[in-house]
């Protein structure tokens, strides 16, 4: 009972960190206090006696669960899997990340994701994904993060190298890329909704593609559409009801019935074309967004 007792209380000294790895990787609260969760049962349930480093051991857990939970959405997308999720959780031994970091600090980079990001994490694979998380915002050693998503200590810094180029290829537009993104997504909705195919597709990027999370998926969303024409199908005179909003200071759409936002369509654009559409209506992801709801887009240029 003492040792329980003790296990519990070292678990609730570390749960703001481990909220604080799971949103960084899954971008949904109740997701990462599933993660959360189920870190505690591993635990519950395993022999750390001959654990040094329990912050870290149970860093790797949540990491290798969430791991799971990310693979888990590809296949229900029908993505194509690489990684091997099978095999021990390793034990993480004397890192940096010891116990005693500010838990105030943790919880507030956890619920600091914008849609931005999200959008830019959501198109990485789970491998990535869980690399770039571990090492860039939580400066795990690339020979710690790769037992966790299966490869060498090369293959690692490889898979958050990539994930960091992309990432850092989302960042804060200027007066004169937020002008064209209102004008793309301007000319997005009115050809949706005088269901102009032709136009749609002139917008859209040939490899174009949409996505929804679990709460949009569960509201009659499809989980993923690819390629300009399927997309194309898909917005054809279907978006009467979406009003222009302005997103984290960038043009998008969203859904608000009675003036509550339910579902807001964010927009990635590359070189004057839509590359991504993503139907964001998690809740806990819509309070952590900038939204402004919009009545014409001449209100977004007086708050540009």
């Amino acid at each position: 009972m003492e040792q329980h007792q003790w296990l519990a209380e070292r678990f609730e000294a570390n749960r703001a960190h481990l909220r604080a790895v799971a949103y960084r990787m899954l971008g949904s609260r109740s997701e990462a206090d599933d993660a959360v969760q189920e870190a505690w049962l591993r635990l519950s349930r395993s022999d750390t006696r001959e654990v040094e480093n329990l912050r870290g051991w149970l860093t790797t857990v949540v990491s290798r669960v969430c791991l799971d939970m990310l693979r888990s959405r590809a296949s229900r997308r029908e993505e194509p899997l690489d990684l091997d999720a099978s095999g021990p959780i390793p034990t993480v031994a004397g890192t940096s990340m010891e116990t005693g970091s500010d838990p105030e600090r943790e919880t507030l980079l956890a619920d600091s994701v914008g849609l931005a990001l999200l959008v830019v994490l959501e198109m990485l694979t789970p491998a990535e994904r869980v690399a770039f998380v571990l090492h860039d915002m939580f400066d795990l050693p690339f020979d710690e993060i790769a037992p966790i998503v299966g490869r060498s200590t090369t293959a690692a810094r490889q898979l958050a190298s990539r994930a960091r180029r992309r990432v850092q290829g989302a960042g804060p537009a200027g007066d004169a890329d937020r002008t064209r993104h209102r004008q793309v997504v301007d000319a997005f909705l009115a050809a949706s909704r005088g269901g102009d195919f032709n136009a749609l597709l002139a917008l859209l990027d040939p490899e174009v593609v949409l996505r929804a999370d679990q709460v949009a998926v569960q509201t009659g969303a499809p989980s993923e559409v690819r390629g300009a024409t399927d997309v194309a199908k898909t917005f054809a005179g279907r978006a009467r009801v979406a009003k222009p909003a302005l997103v984290n200071g960038l043009a998008g759409l969203v859904w608000a019935p009675s003036g509550r936002p339910r579902v807001v369509f964010g927009f990635t654009i590359t070189d004057g074309k839509i590359v991504a559409i993503d139907l964001v209506a998690d809740p806990d992801r819509l309070s952590q967004l900038d939204l402004v709801v919009l009545d014409d887009w001449r209100r977004a240029e007086e708050r540009s």
